[in-house]
């Protein structure tokens, strides 16, 4: 037979925003494609980190982090949802949100389980699912708002269904489930006796005075989901790979072992430079990136409906998606590439959100950005013609 690939590999391939990261460094353009939020990391984090390293805290930490982290996120949690947690047996800390991810999954699911997933998704979620074996059923969510129809949920369950993955609020949609929407989800999952995979990672990125709703908080939610979330946004740490997930401690050993297996742990001092941030940082700091980022995203908003696109404003997140009916192309990626070659800003073609071509009318555009360079952005977009 010889040398080959596996036929595992045909699942995982180059995502549709590295690639067009990829295109917009080829030509020296602004990247508003890959969700790297550009502001500054907080000083505390940085000197956490600094200290950690300087104090020798540099080894492998236990499968599930360190203790003062996993007691942060405790505290964490515990304000957030009004319950309290046990840091010594219902958190892992991973190698982000998409690894933790990846260890629930390979924790949970068998090959052939149908999980539903909530289109426009984010890809990362879908390709984590195939590579486990695992059949993503999408259930489609509806423009402007992207509101789900109660029937096209309920006929999405099958004799297979395992498990539902929630992200909230979302990407690429900016969607902001309300509690309505959350129990209703609820309600299938205990009906069925379902997991719920919850992505929680712009849980403070929410606009308009809306809040944020854990999903864990809901009846009968509890046993069954799995929080998780991360620092990587909030803080702007995105390299630094620090995540967790909350569960009940009948899940959270097995996926822990999964995190040592493929990750070991996430690095020690960075770990620590995270801990000083939960503990120092107060709430006017999380208030006040959702107030810097709505004025954001108003602004870009602003800026694509001025060429005559459709912006889809989000309640939620730090994503945009709009329609992008007047610019050339007969798919998203022509239309993306167009867009990148005559203005300079790249985007992602919403062909990476959806499992067929219902995206192809739609681009991502990522406003986590330091005022002056949105501004200039937003200065090449109204150039548009």
């Amino acid at each position: 037979m010889g040398l080959k690939l596996s036929d595992r590999q045909e699942l995982v391939s180059q995502s549709d925003i590295r690639s067009m990261t990829i295109e917009c460094d080829r030509i020296g353009g602004i990247n508003l494609a890959q969700g790297v939020c550009d502001l500054e990391v907080p000083l505390a984090v940085r000197q956490g980190a600094h200290d950690a390293i300087e104090n020798g805290i540099n080894t492998y930490t236990r499968f599930d982090g360190l203790k003062p982290l996993r007691e942060a996120i405790a505290a964490k949690h515990e304000a957030s949802t009004g319950m309290a947690v046990d840091p010594e047996g219902e958190i892992i800390t991973s190698a982000g949100t998409t690894g933790v991810f990846f260890c629930a999954v390979m924790s949970l699911l068998n090959p052939g389980d149908d999980v539903i997933v909530f289109e426009p998704y984010y890809g990362y979620h879908i390709a984590t699912l195939r590579a486990a074996g695992a059949v993503p059923v999408f259930v489609r969510m509806d423009p402007p708002d992207w509101s789900i129809p109660k029937d096209r949920l309920l006929n999405a369950v099958t004799k297979r269904t395992r498990a539902i993955i929630l992200n909230t609020p979302a990407n690429p949609s900016g969607k902001v489930f309300s509690r309505k929407e959350i129990e209703m989800i609820a309600e299938l999952a205990c009906r069925h006796d379902l997991f719920v995979f919850t992505d929680e990672i712009y849980e403070d990125f929410v606009y308009d005075g809306l809040k944020h709703i854990p999903p864990v908080t809901i009846d009968g939610m509890r046993e069954r989901t799995i929080t998780i979330a991360g620092f990587s946004k909030i803080f702007s740490i995105t390299g630094w790979r620090v995540g967790y997930c909350v569960c009940d401690k009948k899940w959270a050993r097995s996926i822990g072992y999964f995190n040592d297996l493929i990750y070991v742990c996430a690095p020690a001092p960075l770990q620590m430079g995270v801990v000083r941030g939960l503990s120092t940082l107060g709430r006017g700091y999380y208030e006040t990136i959702a107030r810097d980022h709505q004025i954001k995203r108003d602004r870009i908003c602003s800026s694509l409906a001025s060429i005559g696109l459709t912006p889809y404003v989000p309640r939620g997140s730090y994503y945009v998606l709009a329609d992008m009916g007047p610019v050339p192309g007969k798919t998203s990626r022509e239309k993306a590439m167009y867009f990148l070659e005559k203005t300079g800003v790249a985007s992602v073609p919403g062909k990476a959100f959806y499992h067929d071509d219902a995206g192809d009318h739609l681009c991502r555009f990522c406003f986590a950005k330091e005022d002056p360079i949105l501004e200039q952005a937003c200065r090449m977009i109204e150039g548009f013609r």
